[in-house]
């Protein structure tokens, strides 16, 4: 069980009913931000709340879209190189989301510098490759990481290491 706090832009698609969030989630990774982003087609960005690894998840139907999020979660996960049985690990425990309000404005501030920076990947790479735009983000240094790994995709590959001697 994890969390997905939500801006409103997105809890007004989606219509879930909010909750208290998960204090200690199942995952690894923990709680996620998201957003919708109103692209052509239209994309919700999940940014992780530890690692700030994006994740773009086609929004339509909007109902489903954190049934949907594992399978995106785990095209970003091995197009990054992550070990097998941690992505395993971690899809096995990616269920029952939880939805509520954002409460880190450090992250949203992260997302919103990510829709931004997607925005420009799009228009310069003419291309709508979720996977590939989610892993050029992961390589963009982010200021709250800056006393640990500084990139999403180094912040990542830490936990993973740091998750391996557990399988």
């Amino acid at each position: 069980m994890f969390t997905i706090h939500a801006t409103q832009k997105l809890r007004d698609r989606v219509k879930a009913p909010l909750t208290e969030p998960v204090e200690v989630p199942s995952t690894a990774l923990g709680n996620w931000y998201a957003t919708a982003l109103f692209w052509q087609p239209q994309v919700a960005l999940f940014v992780n709340e530890g690692t700030l690894l994006p994740v773009f998840v086609p929004l339509a139907p909007a109902k489903t879209v954190a049934d949907r999020f594992p399978e995106h979660l785990e095209a970003v996960l091995n197009a990054l190189g992550s070990d097998p049985r941690f992505v395993a690990a971690e899809l096995a425990a990616t269920t029952g989301a939880r939805w509520a309000k954002t409460a880190n404005r450090s992250v949203v501030g992260i997302m919103n510098e990510f829709t931004y920076l997607a925005e420009a990947d799009r228009a310069h790479e003419h291309s709508d490759d979720v996977v590939s735009m989610a892993v050029r983000l992961a390589g963009t240094p982010c200021s709250p990481l800056y006393k640990r790994h500084s990139f999403p995709d180094r912040e990542l590959a830490a936990l993973v290491a740091s998750h391996l001697p557990e399988f």
